[in-house]
């Protein structure tokens, strides 16, 4: 285990991004020094992450370097490097979105897996051999066992999407067996809070409620998420840094599942606003519920989320007033 804290040199990929900002920015905030690196994909509004960034770079004190490049590049990785050594990567950086995945597979198993080998391999020539990657719980597919355990098999994912971040594990899994590699592999279930992207289903209904438009909901309201706040991601993202082990894989939920229906009306009286519904079928690539158990994540990393549904939606619901994308 490593002492956090100390002046940790730390790549950040997809600094700008939904997830990878929070974790730059708690990084800084404990002491560490951080590289952060971002292609701006168009999947929404430049604009957002820009606004994402002056919030790490405010918590930086001068410790935080941004550059724009794409990692699947091997020019931008070049121009990364030449600002090493790294101590770690945080690898954040994907496309995310598994209905998106069904209509551009190809851009998918660019950006998520060919993008993961070239870091992967840049990191076995250069340094450094400890790498956090984030996979998804999408992994697990609809097959698997509720709560859904790490030793599961995963080998029938029902997306692109899912079928990248499944691969991305396996070659992290190669590169730990052959180049003695520290990696862990962290699968996120379904996250939010502030600074959502506006696709994502929490951040469209609030804003379909703000403007008093239907919700589209995709089958009879039924279907469960284990929502986790980004907080508790953050937490246990950084706990994986300071305790490399060899190869790993740990689950990072919000220990709840929560019903579609329920999360709607919980977000509707979060913003006093009324929900009408539009039912719709079932979406391709959609599992009918996740749920994680924790057991490893608490032994390996010490992970216990501490936000539940209720409050992180009111704080989520606080923060798209002010800064959400509301048309």
């Amino acid at each position: 285990m490593v002492e956090p804290g100390l002046g940790l040199r730390v790549l950040v990929t997809g600094a700008a991004g939904f997830i990878g900002s929070h974790v730059a920015e708690a990084l800084l905030r404990r002491g560490d020094v951080v590289t952060g690196v971002d292609n701006f994909d168009p999947f929404y509004p430049r604009a957002i992450k820009q606004r994402n960034l002056d919030s790490v770079r405010a918590a930086g004190g001068g410790r935080f370097t941004f550059k724009e490049g794409d990692v699947a590049s091997e020019a931008d990785l070049d121009a990364l490097w030449a600002l090493a050594p790294f101590d770690v990567v945080v690898h954040l950086a994907a496309k995310a979105g598994v209905r998106p995945s069904i209509d551009d597979p190809a851009s998918y198993v660019r950006a998520n897996l060919d993008a993961t080998v070239r870091l992967l391999e840049r990191c076995r020539r250069h340094g450094p051999r400890r790498v956090v990657f984030a996979s998804s719980s999408s992994v697990y597919g609809a097959d698997s066992d509720a709560p859904f355990r790490e030793a599961a098999r995963c080998d029938r994912p029902v997306s692109p999407y899912a079928a990248t971040k499944r691969a991305g594990e396996l070659i992290c899994h190669t590169y730990a067996h052959l180049y003695g590699f520290d990696l862990t592999c962290l699968r996120f279930f379904t996250v939010y809070g502030p600074r959502q992207r506006p696709e994502m289903a929490i951040h469209k209904f609030a804003t379909a409620l703000w403007n008093g438009r239907e919700i589209p909901l995709y089958g009879d309201g039924g279907s469960s998420r284990d929502y986790t706040y980004v907080d508790d991601i953050v937490r246990g993202v950084l706990a994986a840094v300071d305790r490399p082990q060899g190869f790993a894989i740990f689950n990072l939920g919000g220990e709840r599942e929560t019903r579609l229906d329920e999360l709607v009306a919980l977000l509707a009286a979060a913003l006093d606003r009324p929900a009408r519904i539009a039912r719709r079928p079932d979406a391709p690539g959609d599992v009918p519920r996740t749920s994680a158990d924790l057991a490893v994540a608490r032994a390996g990393l010490g992970y216990a989320p501490t936000t539940r549904i209720h409050d992180g939606i009111e704080k989520f619901a606080r923060w798209f007033v002010d800064h959400g994308v509301r048309d």
